[in-house]
């Protein structure tokens, strides 16, 4: 049976040992959530949604990881990976919802309605999220480091969540306003109404709101995780990662990869079962 083993001068990585399973089962299902996502972004050519693809590989990776440290938890390295790679899949996660609202606005002729210029919207919004990852990036190395130096790293991890809810509370705002703004105006809506490119634009606002809203909550988790520190309730209790984080997060990629932001209507769940569909034709005709 695995044991808590301390790192260094009897500091310890861990609060509890890490269950092999649950890490498993996690690191199965985003596996076949960012398989599916990066088949879809090939098929449909979307390339600005290759960063949500590889944030789903973080989360991959980071799961792995997490599974292999069940039994090395005085390891630095599959602690400070499968801690890195977690973290910051989420920022990738945005990068690709901001450009999507940016894409909706296009779609629909709507710039008008916009806050803020569609051109600059994509750019004040990425690169408030690359932002955000370099912040939360660069504490990595001082949170396994013990004492001072990993209190500075945890704070410095809280800085870059903040800049990351501020940022996605921008977005919701922005997003809303020009949705209220689109919905008011009679001649708006009878321009989008003819453009082939927009049928679905309301449909793709509501998945950013929803998806944003979940990115949210992970993210407010996390800041209190942080807040309270390696001897809070969070980081002693497991359930609450996969509670507050996993679940959220892979919620997040079916949402994403169900309403895609495909330049074609996208069919979600039916695109899976077609060929599944053909297959069985081909056998009855065979037989």
């Amino acid at each position: 049976m695995a044991q808590l083993q301390p790192y260094k001068g009897g500091y310890y990585l861990w609060k509890y040992v890490p269950s092999v399973e649950a890490a498993a089962i996690f690191c199965v299902l985003f596996l076949f959530a960012t398989a599916a996502h990066s088949w879809r972004v090939w098929k449909t050519r979307t390339w600005f949604c290759i960063p949500f693809a590889i944030g789903g590989y973080f989360e991959v990776i980071g799961y792995a990881t997490r599974a292999a440290a069940h039994d090395r938890t005085g390891k630095l390295m599959p602690y400070a990976i499968q801690n890195q790679q977690i973290l910051l899949a989420p920022a990738l996660f945005a990068a690709s919802i901001y450009m999507t609202l940016s894409r909706t606005i296009r779609s629909v002729n709507g710039e008008r309605y916009s806050i803020v210029r569609a051109d600059w919207l994509t750019r004040i919004f990425v690169l408030g999220d690359v932002l955000s990852f370099v912040v939360q990036g660069s504490a990595v190395g001082l949170m396994v480091t013990g004492g001072n130096n990993a209190v500075a790293g945890q704070w410095i991890v809280v800085t870059g969540l903040l800049i990351q809810m501020i940022m996605f509370a921008l977005f919701g705002l922005t997003a809303l306003l020009f949705h209220v703004r689109m919905r008011r105006d009679p001649m708006g809506l009878r321009s989008q109404r003819q453009t082939t490119a927009a049928v679905n634009w309301e449909r793709s606002l509501h998945m950013l709101y929803g998806v944003s809203v979940l990115v949210m909550v992970r993210s407010v988790f996390r800041v209190i995780e942080f807040i309270l520190g390696p001897d809070g309730y969070p980081l002693t209790h497991e359930w609450t990662l996969y509670v507050f984080d996993s679940v959220p997060m892979l919620v997040v990629m079916i949402i994403f990869w169900q309403w895609f932001p495909s330049p074609r209507p996208s069919r979600g769940w039916e695109e899976v079962c077609e060929p599944l569909r053909r297959l069985s034709g081909q056998r009855l005709e065979s037989k």
